[in-house]
């Protein structure tokens, strides 16, 4: 039996990879520290989880949500925040809808907007899955370099002006992963003016706004000045509230982009249990995670002054879960990922994972399952020195 050609044209998941490399390290006994998948891994907080087991128990939330985009509820506490924390309107009944976490709107607007031959403008190094279902739809996907030199944002002057003209879709993720990198509001009005000027519409992920360091705040796309016209934004309470495994995001933005995701994601699928619905409501409108960041905030300290000490050149990310940090030279990024898995029993991902132009570079996470003060990262910042610390002298 045949598979459908559609599946020839992805590589395996990256992180499917390094699930099976960590858990080979497991089984041979290494005593590893996972710096590898930016997965929170303290527990959602427990005023959430009592929002849960009180919606649970109304049996109205037993059944299909049969609303037209998600609980009405949540779409409307969803508006009140987006007001509240960037000063941005959003009808909750046309400019908004319910998401089974930010991946899921991520991949799903390629099937809902890219035909055969359309292009999708994707930032490289890039989160896989903009590009995946753009050659999954049957489009063309169209690469933005992110250079240190420009600050890992995308040149848009650059950009083929052929390409722009066939593109239907430009993804941009700031804060960014893999790199840490932030974005100003005067890059957000300039992409969208470059948006506008070609007839692209812009999908603004940004999973990472609400795990930020030293005062920093992101902006939200939305913010810009003519943003509504092209701009779809995604966002998930994965990342803000430890709720990975929750599944629940929404996207809100351009009107008619949000009707064309909810038209295709209504034939895949029921949408999410209305008692998570509820308890990340109740989240967006109740509860912070400073505990949690200011641990994240902790482990950044640790993991990049450490390395620097080292010798390494490594900045502070002013936000998301992730360290960038240059491979040594001679050294690939997949080798020097290996090199580091084998000799000093430490995980991170190669760059090379995440575009052509994350070679150089390793991710390193701060989501460190054990460590419940730093001293995990601090372990694997010591086992990094004892083994290769002459590499970057």
């Amino acid at each position: 039996m045949e598979r459908a050609k559609r599946l020839d044209k992805i590589p395996p998941y990256l992180f499917g990879e390094i699930a099976r490399l960590k858990a080979k390290a497991i089984a041979d006994g290494v005593d590893l520290i996972n710096l590898s998948i930016g997965d929170p891994d303290q527990p959602t907080p427990q005023p959430i989880i009592d929002k849960l087991c009180e919606a649970a128990n109304d049996s109205e939330t037993h059944r299909y949500d049969e609303s037209e985009a998600g609980w009405p509820v949540y779409l409307e506490t969803v508006a009140r925040w987006y007001k509240s924390r960037f000063g941005v309107d959003i009808d909750p009944s046309t400019e908004a809808m319910l998401l089974l976490g930010s991946k899921d709107g991520l991949s799903h607007i390629c099937w809902a907007m890219i035909d055969p031959g359309d292009v999708s403008l994707v930032p490289d190094p890039g989160y896989t899955v903009y590009g995946v279902n753009t050659l999954m739809a049957g489009g063309d996907v169209v690469t933005m370099p992110l250079l240190e030199s420009n600050g890992f944002l995308p040149d848009l002057a650059a950009i083929p002006t052929d390409a722009a003209k066939a593109a239907k879709l430009m993804f941009l993720n700031y804060p960014n992963n893999p790199t840490g990198a932030v974005a100003s509001m005067d890059f957000f009005s300039d992409a969208v003016r470059f948006a506008r000027e070609y007839d692209i519409a812009v999908v603004s992920d940004v999973a990472y706004s609400e795990v930020t360091y030293d005062g920093y705040v992101a902006p939200s796309m939305l913010q810009a000045e003519g943003a509504k016209d092209v701009v779809i934004e995604m966002h998930s309470l994965s990342k803000s509230f430890n709720m990975t495994g929750w599944r629940i995001g929404f996207a809100v933005g351009n009107k008619d982009l949000v009707a064309a995701l909810n038209k295709l994601k209504s034939n895949l699928d029921s949408r999410q249990f209305p008692a998570i619905d509820l308890a990340a409501a109740y989240a967006l409108a109740n509860v912070t995670n400073d505990k949690t960041l200011a641990l994240y905030k902790k482990r950044r300290d640790i993991l990049v002054d450490g390395l620097n000490n080292l010798g390494w050149n490594v900045k502070k990310p002013k936000a998301t879960l992730y360290v960038w940090a240059p491979v040594p030279g001679g050294y690939t990024s997949t080798d020097f990922a290996k090199m580091l898995l084998q000799e000093a029993g430490v995980l991170v991902i190669p760059g090379r994972g995440y575009g052509e132009h994350g070679d150089g570079y390793v991710r390193m996470s701060l989501t460190v399952l054990g460590d419940t003060d730093g001293e995990r990262v601090a372990e694997a910042v010591k086992r990094i020195g004892d083994k290769f610390s002459g590499l970057w002298k």
